[in-house]
């Protein structure tokens, strides 16, 4: 890659992971639900107007609007309001990787090599660790939120690689319609109409800063960019740089929030991060007819872990975007264990 691309590819990869501290600061701001939904509609609007009509079936935008739109991103916001720290929420993420190639293998019939399921017993072991260490000194239903919004990533990893949609921009903008709806009637339904209501009044520049960023900077701009360096290089040269997501996630969230990076937990990065890196890398092999064959490029490749929606399937199959797209902000530092209680705009307990 040209220097000046491999430093776009840096700079995609620190705004998705500063991301996830973009979250934390939204969400002293926003329910989870109701800042996942405003997030999604901002990102949405105006560019739905703009972008065309949908390039592949309707089924595969709700599928991965569904998946990605509101499980994946809905948990990912639930987990780090019920106190799982940005940094390790970040990391905990790319587990993704590890569920995409499970899945594959179980619908699409793919077959993990060696190396890759040595790099799945590597990240799960990374994931233990973060566990036993995050359940010594934090929320367990935040940590287990959070992996479960992986697993939901991993679905719709699978998804878009069958739908294969030629134009991912296109593709990204009509996910990003799918989710608002139902998670604003889910926010109304959990979070209360009153929360909700506190929240739009009392929006401010911070609040409206959140939400530009994570729709427009994160979303917009960081997959765009992606987007560009997987048209000009091959997946395998451009996904790599997607494991730097966490390493900016936990760096940025120890300088802006304040949050300790114990040993264990950075045990748990070089497991989880290595292990993904293997399993993104390695070599599969088909095992049947799904409707893929042919292609190249692994499934469980890491995606943007701060992305909005699926990053470049169209170009390589390569995974796609996490969860600042995604997702995801500088408020006082809170202990990983404190849940917040009011969705308005009442700060955390320092």
């Amino acid at each position: 890659m040209r220097p000046v691309h491999t430093a776009l590819a840096v700079l995609v990869a620190a705004v998705w992971g500063f991301n996830f501290v973009v979250i934390e600061i939204g969400l002293d701001h926003f329910p989870p639900l109701l800042l996942s939904a405003l997030r999604f509609l901002v990102a949405a609007l105006p560019a739905v107007f703009l972008v065309g009509r949908p390039k592949v079936a309707w089924k595969w935008v709700l599928g991965v609007g569904l998946a990605l739109g509101l499980a994946k991103f809905g948990l990912l916001f639930t987990g780090m309001a019920a106190g799982m720290p940005a940094g390790l929420s970040s990391l905990v993420l790319q587990a993704q990787a590890v569920f995409t190639v499970v899945f594959a293998a179980v619908l699409l019939r793919e077959r993990p090599g060696r190396t890759r399921l040595l790099g799945m017993a590597v990240a799960l072991a990374g994931v233990g660790v973060a566990a036993v260490d995050e359940g010594a000194s934090g929320p367990v239903l935040g940590f287990a939120l959070v992996v479960a919004a992986a697993a939901c990533w991993g679905v719709s990893n699978v998804l878009t690689r069958r739908a294969a949609p030629p134009d991912a921009l296109n593709f990204m903008v009509w996910v990003c319609t799918v989710p608002v709806l139902p998670l604003l009637v889910l926010s109304l339904l959990l979070e209360g109409p009153e929360r909700d209501l506190a929240a739009l009044r009392g929006l401010d520049w911070s609040g409206a800063g959140v939400l530009v960023y994570v729709a427009w900077v994160s979303t917009v701009f960081g997959f765009g960019a992606w987007g560009y360096l997987l048209r000009r290089y091959p997946a395998s040269s451009v996904a790599p740089f997607s494991l730097l997501v966490p390493v900016f996630g936990m760096s940025s969230a120890a300088l802006v929030l304040g949050e300790e990076v114990s040993g264990p937990r950075w045990v748990a990065a070089a497991l989880l991060v290595g292990g993904v890196a293997l399993t993104s890398l390695g070599p599969s092999r088909k095992g049947g007819t799904s409707g893929t064959s042919g292609r190249s490029g692994p499934v469980g490749a890491p995606g943007p872990v701060g992305a909005p929606g699926p990053v470049g399937a169209s170009a390589s199959d390569a995974g796609v975007s996490a969860g600042s797209v995604p997702a995801a902000a500088a408020a006082s530092p809170a202990p990983p264990g404190s849940p917040r209680t009011s969705g308005a705009a009442s700060p955390r307990p320092a």
